[in-house]
């Protein structure tokens, strides 16, 4: 076969096609229903074997909204926090106030208050949760999808995690504030740093509280998105859509 006869054989394929295809669209102005379109057309059917880049992308964003569903709606619920794995505890230097505090009158069940009001907010803010994880996945680029889909069981959620952890830390920390102050956790704890600091010869402090709980509600959420984001890969049974199906089939 000469060169012409060869080269006129690639241009004619399929396989030369959706290459072409898809790397105009990643580096020109192309969006996700275009680059489906096109590939619709060269490919046939793409509900078939062939999934474009933009459908294993929204496969992918799909398995991480199930995922953050699944976490609100598990923590969100009373006790959702402290009756789970991931209750939220007092910070060490804090810990050490509140045994201090229990000779103290009026304080000596002050921990135990202080968790189950704080693992309250955390369930308050848990439900409010939700439209900062999805705006942070509709952020989630296409060109990540593949590496996501054939990488490890959890590659979705560190992908998540490593790219939105700090917006996501800004925008969730005034919401476990707003909590915490709905459930009196800060106030009781502004009280018990005040009798704390009159106690003769004790060292004064002020632990934060607020870092601390956001740092472990934000955890605890994206454990639970872990969690959902390999049950949707090792089970098929947990794959409710045919989207979910087709593009997680291509990593079993």
């Amino acid at each position: 076969m000469n060169r012409f006869s060869l080269a006129t054989k690639l241009c004619n394929s399929k396989f030369f096609a959706f290459f072409l295809i898809t790397n105009l669209c990643l580096f020109s102005s192309c969006d996700t229903k275009q680059l489906e379109s096109a590939l619709g057309t060269v490919m046939g059917d793409t509900s078939g074997g062939v999934l474009s880049q933009a459908q294993i992308g929204s496969g992918l964003k799909e398995a991480l909204n199930l995922g953050v569903t699944n976490g609100v709606d598990i923590l969100s619920k009373k006790g959702g926090y402290l009756n789970s794995i991931y209750k939220v505890a007092l910070p060490e230097e804090a810990q050490k106030l509140t045994n201090t505090l229990q000779k103290v009158p009026g304080f000596s069940n002050l921990e135990s208050k202080l968790i189950e009001k704080i693992n309250a907010a955390c369930e308050d803010a848990a439900t409010k949760a939700k439209p900062i994880f999805v705006n942070a996945i509709r952020s989630m680029s296409i060109n990540d999808a593949m590496n996501i889909l054939m990488g490890d069981k959890n590659a979705a959620t560190q992908y998540l995690n490593s790219t939105t952890n700090k917006q996501l830390y800004n925008e969730f920390e005034p919401v476990v504030v707003n909590s915490l102050n709905k459930f009196g956790a800060l106030d009781l704890w502004t009280d018990a740093v005040t009798a704390y600091n009159k106690i003769p010869l004790v060292k004064k402090m002020n632990p934060s509280l607020q870092g601390h709980i956001t740092d472990k509600a934000l955890g605890g959420l994206f454990s639970m998105v872990e969690k959902k984001e390999a049950d949707i890969r090792n089970n098929v049974s947990s794959r409710p859509t045919d989207l979910l199906k087709k593009v997680f089939a291509k990593q079993d």
